[in-house]
């Protein structure tokens, strides 16, 4: 079960593709919270999505992190999720 906490009007270009991040939320362990970062892809196509970004004692303390993202945070996190991915795959 993942929670939408916040998402982020910027699009990432990365050639032809196009992507919006949004932060999603869920439980972790011992009542604590997990963050992770996906990227959805504008025209359809496979999302991408970071790791565990951010362990907090709550769900509310998942969301006030992800109030405080930055773009170039935004943006370190795309390069660790989607261009990974991208080189990682089989040509």
């Amino acid at each position: 079960m993942t929670d939408v906490v916040r998402e982020f009007d910027e699009v990432f270009v990365d050639g032809a593709d196009r992507y919006r991040a949004r932060v999603v939320a869920a439980p972790y362990r011992d009542s604590m919270w997990q963050g992770s970062i996906e990227f959805h892809p504008v025209s359809g196509g496979s999302l991408c999505r970071t790791g565990r970004e951010t362990v907090q004692p709550g769900r509310a303390a998942v969301v006030y992190w992800a109030e405080g993202l930055e773009p170039l945070y935004l943006d370190g996190a795309y390069e660790r999720a989607c261009r990974h991915a991208k080189v990682a795959q089989p040509a």
